[in-house]
């Protein structure tokens, strides 16, 4: 089972994880990994976050990302969800879970995922700061993330 999602919506952490362990008596590990809005990001104070994306290519890439962790490690659920539009300080961005029998394999295919969705996913950021508006550009650690798989 995969969940997949690019939502303007935020999502509920408990019923996630209820998702990830109902009926599945196979797994004994989820791991999940969210990440949040901060208030800082390369030098600058942000007060907000607009996400946009390429319909339909986003979700693909996705949808690769989840299917290569898939093949590298014995993962039998992955949720992911991924949020555009406008975002506060704080608020929930981005929601990865992956269960297998064993945690490292859910550990190491959680981390994956999020380290190659930060790379290679089709979502354009806009930081708010005190000094305007900026799109963010990669930067070499989310770069040198991808070497070590």
């Amino acid at each position: 089972m995969n969940k997949i999602a690019v939502q303007e919506a935020d999502f509920d952490i408990a019923q996630e994880y209820q998702a990830m362990r109902q009926d599945n008596p196979n797994d004994g590990a989820i791991v999940f990994f969210t990440g949040l809005v901060r208030d800082f990001n390369q030098g600058k104070n942000v007060t907000g976050l607009f996400l946009e994306h390429y319909p339909g290519m986003t979700e693909k890439s996705l949808e690769n990302i989840v299917e290569q962790a898939k093949q590298r490690w014995p993962i039998n659920r992955v949720s992911l969800i991924h949020r555009i539009g406008q975002l506060h300080i704080s608020d929930q961005i981005v929601f990865v879970s992956a269960s297998s029998p064993h945690r490292e394999a859910a550990f190491d295919a959680c981390r994956f995922i999020m380290d190659y969705l930060k790379h290679e996913a089709p979502f354009w950021k806009k930081e708010t700061t005190q000094e305007g508006d900026r799109w963010v550009k990669a930067n070499q650690k989310d770069k040198d993330a991808l070497k070590k798989w």
